[in-house]
């Protein structure tokens, strides 16, 4: 067993990560970014859903799986043999945090749902990520990010007015699900230093993924209909986007009329804007935006992306370039941050692996663990924690249990 790191905050907690693909996955990372010990539960043949999905790392893993599996370390069980039920029970009884996202009603048909882990370890901190109110007619509905992000209206406000509804580049409500829940366990165990006391954390997808839509959804209900779509535009604020200088795409922000006079003067050479009683405010830029937006476009795609930037900047506008996703990754601001690591592997000799986004005291939380190859704990944690000797461990495996 990796000895626990003091100095990180949630060193000494334990956590069993039974959940699956993306939403639960994430919130074990989390807890073991911060120094929590995750044992993440698998099948031994086919693992974590998404270590099939995407591209390939080694044997077993894939850049998917390891954009949410950072510091954990894997088991592999059988939870259909009640002999993998019982290791998880036994298991149960020595962590503090169950985190599980089987189909409705499928933890406790197996044996592990809330109250038959606290019948073990009475102040466990149990979180079900599900796609619905567990207590509502669709509880037994599988949640899925696509579907959600369509259910709760956030494709509606996605993209360009003139084009389709549009999903998120990534999973956003599986992911920001993940963080709620993540919060909700930290304010669990923090509770019970107080009190002793666990809890029966519920997370749904859907009421996660409402949240998302923000002032958004706040507006909607005060206008009784849907807000609509600016693309890379700010619903509110203007000039505010992506715009296309001579040379590529920039990202403009004037976020007051202080900064939009020194725009039209330092930046565009129009200081007739900044004079025009239209634009002097921005209720009045906002009302005035097709008309306003024409003549600074046409101002931005005759100077290039080098010479807007260095104007901006002079001009105390927050502004930037728009990078590819690799350019992003190998930036000289990522590099100096130490965002993306690289890991070694028994496969493919070493992996890249994203840095938690943490930091304490002015350190970044480390990768301890790289995302894990499946069942590569198995041994160490069920002798460790269980006791189990190599003979009991080579018949569970025969019984197809590990």
């Amino acid at each position: 067993m990796t000895p626990l790191n003091s100095s990180l905050p949630l060193a000494g907690i334990r956590v069993l990560d039974l959940s699956r693909v993306l939403a639960g996955p994430l919130c074990g990372m989390v807890l073991g970014d911060f120094g929590a010990e995750v044992i993440k539960v698998e099948h031994p043949q086919r693992g974590d859903d998404t270590r099939d999905w995407g591209l390939r790392v080694g044997k077993t893993e894939t850049a998917y799986f390891n954009s949410m599996n950072r510091n954990k370390r894997s088991i592999t069980l059988d939870l259909h043999k009640s002999e993998a039920v019982q290791i998880v029970l036994d298991l149960a009884r020595q962590c503090d945090v169950v985190i599980q996202n089987f189909k409705f009603g499928g933890a406790e048909k197996m044996g592990l749902g809330y109250a038959q882990i606290k019948a073990v370890r009475p102040d466990v901190i149990y979180c079900s990520v599900t796609g619905y109110d567990s207590s509502g007619p669709e509880a037994a509905r599988p949640g899925y990010d696509l579907v959600v992000q369509g259910e709760a209206g956030l494709m509606a406000i996605n993209g360009q007015a003139d084009q389709p509804p549009l999903k998120f580049g990534v999973a956003a409500v599986d992911m920001f699900t993940g963080m709620y829940a993540a919060q909700a366990v930290l304010a669990a165990l923090f509770e019970r230093q107080k009190t002793g006391r666990g809890r029966h954390i519920e997370m749904a997808l859907f009421d996660c993924g409402l949240m998302i839509s923000a002032y958004y959804g706040l507006e909607a209900m005060l206008m009784q209909k849907d807000p609509p779509r600016y693309g890379n535009a700010h619903p509110s604020i203007v000039p505010y986007g992506v715009f296309d200088a001579e040379d590529g795409p920039l990202v403009i922000t004037v976020g007051n009329n202080a900064q939009f006079e020194r725009f039209c003067r330092a930046v565009i050479d129009r200081p007739d804007l900044a004079d025009d009683e239209r634009f002097k405010n921005n209720l009045g830029r906002g009302t005035h935006r097709e008309v306003l937006m024409v003549e600074i476009q046409r101002e931005l795609s005759c100077r290039t992306r080098q010479l807007l930037l260095q104007r901006l900047k002079s001009a105390g506008i927050p502004c930037g370039e728009v990078l590819g996703l690799y350019e992003a990754l190998t930036s000289e601001r990522a590099v100096r941050a130490g965002l993306v690591t690289q890991q070694a592997h028994s496969v493919a000799g070493s992996t890249h692996v994203m840095a938690p986004p943490y930091r304490l005291d002015g350190e970044r939380l480390p990768v301890r663990h790289a995302p894990p190859e499946l069942g590569e704990g198995t041994r160490d944690i069920l002798t460790g924690l269980l006791g189990l000797d190599g003979e009991r461990l080579s018949e569970l495996k025969a019984l197809g249990v590990l």
